[in-house]
């Protein structure tokens, strides 16, 4: 399954703070509230996360958002996806940069 950077951002913040909201992930994220909406939505649809409400709460605009296990391994993978990408692009500057000193 492939998810953009939007959604992978979201993602870590809802793993990190699963007691947020939308205006704090925008904020967060720099993303706008109707992409936040749209990309909750659409995890939400993949069964990546999952959105409950506060029970106790008289505002019931809060919400809890949960990732599911799929959308743990999701995050995990997208993560390696992240890191591995950097690593090439660190070995590639490394070769440019021993190439300047060359000429």
């Amino acid at each position: 399954m492939k998810i953009s950077d939007e959604q992978f951002r979201l993602l870590r913040h809802l793993d990190k703070d699963s007691k947020t909201n939308q205006r704090k992930l925008s904020k967060n994220t720099g993303l706008s509230l109707g992409k936040i909406n749209y990309c909750l939505q659409n995890l939400k649809q993949k069964g990546l996360i999952k959105i409950q409400n506060f029970k106790k709460n008289k505002n019931k605009i809060n919400y809890i958002y949960t990732l599911t296990p799929k959308g743990i391994i999701e995050k995990t993978k997208s993560t390696i996806h992240f890191m591995n990408l950097k690593l090439k692009e660190y070995d590639e500057l490394q070769k440019e940069y021993k190439n300047l000193g060359k000429k």
